[in-house]
């Protein structure tokens, strides 16, 4: 299958009246149609910007280059009206937490009649309740849901009504920005599982941001490794995850429980995240990576390609150098 999203040396910049923060940096990846792309990082690495990027809902004051190359158009250069026509249609997100994403005041039919109207004005309330029938019955919802208030619905139930929002006009990719995070494990476990018996009656290629290791080990087939802005790793889950090349993602893995054989003890990352505000010379996890080097510090690594699907960005992967 071919490329349904290429994204090229992409740089998100926050500005305001006395700082560029330069949250994304120089990202570049590509997913295929049917793919499940897993983005993980601690909190601050880029993940949700790089999402919100792709669907240009940052503030206008935000600075955005690069490419990103979808359905035949670059989402970051085309018009407002242009980009209004994709989002929803053929480019949804469901949003970590779906209590402020619907009203409080109106039933879940009303909702999701105004939102199917924005594209389709002329569509009859009898032909969106039957989508929504559809939708509903999809993610394990009841037909009074319909019916109901947000109010009168538990975290779960909301969560599930915001993915049979998404869903309304057949989109071709989907990004969850941490949208099970705010769930308790067993809720989050039954709908990951529905997303994925969902996956196998619709057409659609998701985008998973979240900081949980378990989710990207279970729900996807690809991976790519945040921190700072940048992209550490990018790979096959099966390769990325169970032998990983760059010492984030290692760090990433030791600081995870594991369910299977002993439990060692969890180590975290030392150090902190850098000040995105200035400009960073060498690897930007230098300061706190074990395996530094002078080089490190002074010569910003490429992505290096580590295996057929994977690459890492990290001087222990180039070559012969070995990072000297």
């Amino acid at each position: 299958m071919g490329a349904i999203l290429t994204v090229k040396d992409l740089n998100v910049t926050y500005i305001n009246k006395t700082r560029r923060v330069m949250a994304v940096r120089r990202a570049s990846f590509s997913i295929d149609k049917g793919d499940s792309l897993g983005i993980v990082g601690e909190s601050g690495s880029g993940k949700s910007t790089l999402a919100m990027a792709l669907l240009r809902l940052h503030p206008k004051s935000t600075e955005i280059t690069g490419e990103a190359l979808f359905d035949g158009k670059d989402l970051l250069s085309i018009s407002e009206a242009e980009m209004n026509e994709l989002r929803w249609m053929k480019l949804a997100v469901v949003f970590q937490k779906a209590m402020n994403a619907l009203s409080p005041v109106h039933r879940i039919s009303t909702q999701i009649e105004d939102i199917y109207r924005v594209h389709c004005p002329s569509a009859s309330g009898e032909e969106i309740q039957e989508r929504a029938m559809e939708l509903l019955k999809l993610v394990n919802l009841p037909p009074r849901v319909y019916r109901l208030y947000p109010h009168e619905m538990s975290g779960g139930m909301l969560q599930r009504v915001a993915i049979a929002i998404s869903l309304l006009h057949h989109p071709q990719l989907l990004i969850f920005d941490e949208a099970t995070t705010a769930l308790d494990v067993v809720t989050q476990g039954q709908i990951l599982r529905e997303i994925l018996e969902m996956e196998k009656t619709l057409e659609t290629t998701r985008i998973m941001i979240t900081h949980d290791m378990s989710v990207v080990a279970t729900t996807c087939n690809k991976v790519a490794v945040m921190y700072a802005g940048e992209l550490m790793e990018f790979g096959m889950v099966k390769d990325v995850l169970t032998r990983p090349r760059h010492p984030y993602t290692q760090g990433l893995q030791d600081s995870f429980p594991s369910l299977k054989g002993e439990n060692p003890k969890l180590l975290s990352i030392p150090g902190f995240l850098p000040d995105l505000s200035k400009d960073i010379p060498g690897c930007v996890f230098a300061p706190r990576c074990a395996h530094a080097t002078e080089r490190c510090r002074r010569e910003k690594p490429p992505m290096t390609k580590t295996s057929e699907a994977g690459q890492a960005a990290c001087w222990l992967c180039v070559g012969d150098e070995n990072g000297k």
